[in-house]
């Protein structure tokens, strides 16, 4: 698990560092953020501390972390509104298409005789799953995730203010979830596996 999971939170920082650019923000660019290269966007604790104990400690059933947070100027933005609202959408877009990668090397690995004990094979596996995890945790609606800010984005000002005060404690609302109720990341997750395999033909 330990690349897919790198790929899946370092890509999809990358991919919201991409859209800031996009948007007006020119300090991610600055800052060298506006690449695809997975160490510029690791971070020492939550890329690499946290997911052992997640997943050692609390045993948890996949790694969970995330890569180092880009510091986004919205001021920059040439349309705040939509521009947060396009950063949020940008995450679960980018562990979709990041899905649909590791099913595609998972159906041409089989093509060329990868059988479940191959190393190649595991990872695509993992692959896949991890990131239609990830995907249906960041749309979770939770202070701090993608899902979090989308439904801010439709709240009264004072609404999403108070909503925006439980940012802080996000992380842990989702290891609450992970540990009490699972079905509500696992099944749609599951839905998502069976979409994306449909889509590739595996």
């Amino acid at each position: 698990m330990a690349l897919p999971f790198l790929l899946a939170v370092t890509w999809r920082e990358a991919l919201r560092g991409y859209v800031a650019h996009k948007m007006g923000d020119w300090s991610v660019q600055q800052g060298g953020r506006l690449s695809a290269n997975p160490l510029n966007h690791a971070d020492p604790i939550w890329t690499g501390v946290v997911p052992v104990v997640a997943f050692v400690v609390l045993n948890l059933p996949i790694l969970l972390g995330q890569a180092k947070p880009i510091d986004i100027r919205v001021t920059n933005f040439k349309d705040i509104r939509k521009g947060l609202l396009y950063l949020a959408l940008a995450g679960p877009g980018a562990l979709f298409l990041m899905a649909i990668l590791w099913a595609y090397i998972l159906r041409f690995g089989i093509d060329f005789g990868l059988n479940q004990q191959d190393w190649v094979y595991q990872m695509a596996i993992a692959g896949i799953q991890l990131s239609c995890i990830f995907l249906v945790i960041g749309l979770l609606p939770v202070p701090g995730l993608d899902g979090g800010k989308i439904l801010e984005h439709f709240l009264p000002y004072e609404a999403a203010q108070t909503f925006r005060s439980v940012e802080p404690y996000g992380f842990f609302i989702v290891i609450g979830i992970f540990i009490f109720a699972q079905p509500i990341i696992v099944v749609p997750a599951t839905l998502i596996i069976n979409l994306v395999a449909a889509m590739v033909g595996v």
